[in-house]
């Protein structure tokens, strides 16, 4: 079974930060991003909707047409995954740089201007 321990080992980070993906709720549904993007700047996501036993790899973070996702691969497939990402970044130049991460904004109706 693919789990978040075994996603971050390989490099994916939890899309929705204000949400743990580690709760109840990561067997329903859940969206990771890879760490790094492609040579070309393509980046790589995996998804897990709801209501379907397989996870998908893609360049979109919420493929839903059948020619954006790059790799379908059921949940307990860890040797399959791995091999999509060899070929997702295989067929896009290579790893490319980090991700650059941005703090999210928050809104704070408490806090005064100063």
């Amino acid at each position: 079974m693919l789990t978040d321990a075994y996603l971050q080992s390989l490099g994916f980070t939890a899309s929705h930060l204000d949400r743990k993906a580690n709760r109840a709720n990561f067997g329903h549904a859940w969206r990771y991003q890879f760490d790094h993007d492609a040579c070309d700047g393509t980046p790589l996501y995996i998804e897990h909707p709801l209501g379907i036993d397989n996870c998908r790899v893609s360049a979109l973070p919420a493929a839903l047409a059948a020619q954006d996702v790059f790799a379908t691969v059921a949940l307990t497939d860890r040797p399959g995954l791995e091999t999509a990402i060899s070929a997702f970044f295989a067929a896009h130049g290579g790893m490319g740089p980090v991700v650059k991460t941005t703090a999210p904004l928050t809104f704070r109706p408490f806090q005064r201007a100063r």
